[in-house]
């Protein structure tokens, strides 16, 4: 397997822009509140300095978040099963059917999880999984009630590629499945499975998983009937920066017309335990850019959350200063990340801590952006 370009080297060969304008130009733009195009945006991943990129990706911030504070969620990743067939090339926690690690999680081991968690603070659960051959629509909606009923707490659940493969098992329209979920439990829809909306990218990544068409149409379809989702990025393995900006793009678009996206959270592609581990993992440096060009683009997204779980409580503090305003979940489970052999965990109080030491005020959210605190003053 190749070994992909490094970001860094990608700066290094920046396209042509003499058709584009001037990096102050575009900046000044932005800071007055106008839309940006995809050559331009490529432009400032390019040329801007980081400093400048950063100060423009907080004006557009404050725009959508004037008071000075950090928004944060006290949640648990439950994963309810690591069975699947999609076999990813970029994901250590996946086992194939049959293999003698694979679980399912029991109804019994579900409500302890959400226990446990409600006993720390938690208000939603983050619910996802393999595409397990064996599980159906009538497997989720059963669970979905079990926990309504006896261990109610806000389901954040389900990525987009986990209901098409439900669409595709029962042969029904991607429409009613969503609507059978929502009607067992589903609250909202977290944006997993994005990986880079370039089928060119997916191909070489995950042949088998979602297209591009067909995410975003599972997106757009939860919107029209009332569930709102976030929206990812995994970078940093086989796509180009031009690819990055595409994705953001196909999300932006659909933002247009739905309005249904809540946030969008960006993280690096972390290669050690995972068929792809001879790329180089993407810089902090890229990480920055990325966020702060996000923020801009995605002048319709409400949010843009930290990305502490691969890059680090520290870095995911140093991005509030490039645009992000949410931390994200405290997420007291986390199992797909850590198997590729990232690590990184941070309770409450160092989460408050960090949003503090960056000059912003903590509060605590729901799933939906709901403040659960009262802001200071």
């Amino acid at each position: 397997m190749a070994v992909a370009m490094a970001p860094l080297d990608q700066l290094a060969q920046a396209p042509d822009f003499a058709q584009v304008d001037s990096v102050e130009a575009i900046l000044d733009r932005v800071h007055a509140g106008g839309r940006i195009s995809d050559d331009e945006a490529l432009r400032l991943y390019y040329e801007a300095p980081l400093h400048a990129l950063g100060q423009a990706a907080m004006a557009v911030r404050f725009r959508h978040v004037p008071e000075p504070i950090v928004t944060y969620i006290v949640d648990r990743n439950i994963n309810y099963t690591n069975v699947c067939v999609t076999y990813c090339k970029f994901c250590a926690f996946y086992r194939p059917p049959g293999h003698e690690e694979g679980y399912v999680l029991s109804r019994e081991e579900l409500g302890k999880k959400i226990d446990e968690a409600k006993a720390l603070g938690a208000t939603t659960i983050l619910f996802q999984g393999g595409h397990h051959p064996d599980l159906r629509l009538s497997w989720y909606e059963d669970t979905f009630r079990f926990i309504k009923a006896h261990h109610p707490i806000y389901m954040h659940a389900l990525s987009p590629s986990e209901i098409e493969h439900l669409a595709h098992l029962e042969d029904l329209p991607i429409r009613t499945v969503i609507e059978r979920l929502h009607a067992a439990g589903l609250d909202s829809i977290p944006g997993g499975g994005a990986e880079i909306l370039v089928d060119a990218v997916r191909d070489r990544i995950a042949p088998l998983k979602t297209r591009t068409d067909v995410w975003l149409e599972v997106m757009e379809t939860a919107h029209s009937l009332g569930l709102k989702s976030t929206a990812t990025m995994m970078y940093g393995h086989f796509e180009t920066i031009a690819d990055r900006i595409e994705h953001l793009r196909r999300l932006r678009d659909v933002q247009d017309r739905s309005h249904g996206f809540t946030a969008f959270i960006n993280w690096s592609f972390q290669p050690k335990y995972t068929a792809m581990k001879r790329v180089d993992p993407a810089w902090t440096y890229e990480y920055l850019r990325l966020t702060a060009v996000a923020r801009i683009y995605l002048d319709n997204f409400p949010h843009i959350q930290s990305s502490w779980v691969t890059q680090g409580d520290k870095v995911g503090q140093l991005v509030l200063l490039f645009g992000a305003d949410d931390m994200g979940g405290t997420m007291m489970e986390e199992n797909v990340v850590s198997s590729a052999g990232t690590t990184y965990r941070m309770d409450e109080e160092r989460c408050r801590s960090l949003i503090r030491q960056a000059g912003f005020h903590p509060i605590k959210r729901s799933t939906p952006y709901e403040h659960l605190e009262a802001p200071p003053g």
